[in-house]
């Protein structure tokens, strides 16, 4: 493989305030640093950031930080991109500096997400806790945890994110939500069961992004965390065939959504075999709004 995990998610947010609340006192995330015209990165372990927030009216994703497990592959992937027709541009030696990484490359994936492949990531002189969680959060080598973007075509998706990056595919999950026709691909780049996933094109960049906790209690402690704050839930709680996470779904401040989970599937490619799978949930996930109003 050439990308090892998914290193940092960078969001442009017209509402800084909302997110840093949001961040720091329904997610348990840390503000490591504040940036010039008022933005600031979120840290969720060692690395010195894991989510980078920008000012800006796009509300929606601004880059991706795909991590390479090596200069070795990192000259391999790049010699791949570079025969396939991607353009990719080196970053300066300020855009380096800035991401606090050691090398620093950039294209745009087939639908267009700004992509950045990196190696040497700069880590945190501190331990990271957060006050609002009664473990950890499960990143570390593993990655940030894992993001669902658009896709003008899945297959194009997958044929460059394993071709190109290195990705592995892991399922499916092909089946009619509510009149919805539902037909996701999902792929890893370590033992995390996904990184990165590509369905139906979305209205922004990206559909979710994923957080994992490593105790089911911090996973209802979010959750009310979120009906005490007003945050609003897409999707109740529930678990997923695939990576077998329990998990619920709610609105950031910029609209599209994140998830919250425990217990998350690893995989072994020794004998993992790719499925695809009837259902998005083996129960929950349901859709607040679908429901009619209780009866007396």
């Amino acid at each position: 493989m050439s990308v090892a995990q998914l290193g940092y998610l960078g969001f442009e947010v017209s509402d800084l305030p909302a997110w840093e609340d949001f961040a720091t006192s329904v997610l348990g995330l840390k503000v490591s640093q504040r940036d010039t015209g008022g933005g600031f990165r979120l840290q969720m372990d060692s690395h010195s950031y894991r989510i980078l927030i920008t000012p800006g009216t796009a509300d929606d994703l601004a880059v991706v930080g795909w991590e390479i497990e090596s200069d070795t592959a990192l000259s391999e992937c790049l010699e791949r991109l570079k025969k396939a027709g991607v353009e990719v541009n080196e970053a300066t030696a300020q855009e380096r500096a800035d991401r606090g990484v050691a090398a620093l490359f950039k294209l745009r994936d087939p639908a267009g997400a700004p992509t950045e492949l990196y190696t040497g990531p700069t880590l945190s002189s501190e331990a990271f806790t957060s006050p609002l969680l009664l473990s950890k959060f499960v990143a570390e080598e593993q990655g940030l945890g894992h993001l669902v973007l658009t896709a003008n075509s899945q297959d194009e998706s997958v044929q460059f994110y394993s071709d190109l990056l290195g990705f592995k595919l892991s399922d499916y999950i092909r089946c009619d939500l509510y009149g919805y026709a539902v037909d996701i691909a999902f792929m890893h780049a370590n033992s995390r069961h996904h990184s990165v996933a590509f369905g139906a094109k979305q209205p922004k960049g990206l559909h979710h992004f994923m957080l994992e906790v490593a105790s089911l209690d911090d996973v209802g402690l979010c959750y009310d965390r979120c009906l005490k704050s007003g945050v609003r839930i897409m999707q109740t709680l529930g678990r997923h065939p695939n990576d077998r996470m329990f998990s619920f779904y709610a609105k950031t401040p910029s609209g599209f959504q994140f998830e919250l989970g425990y217990g998350g599937r690893q995989v072994d490619d020794a004998t993992w075999e790719v499925t695809t799978h009837p259902c998005v949930s083996e129960w929950g996930h349901h859709h607040p709004q679908i429901f009619a109003p209780r009866k007396k």
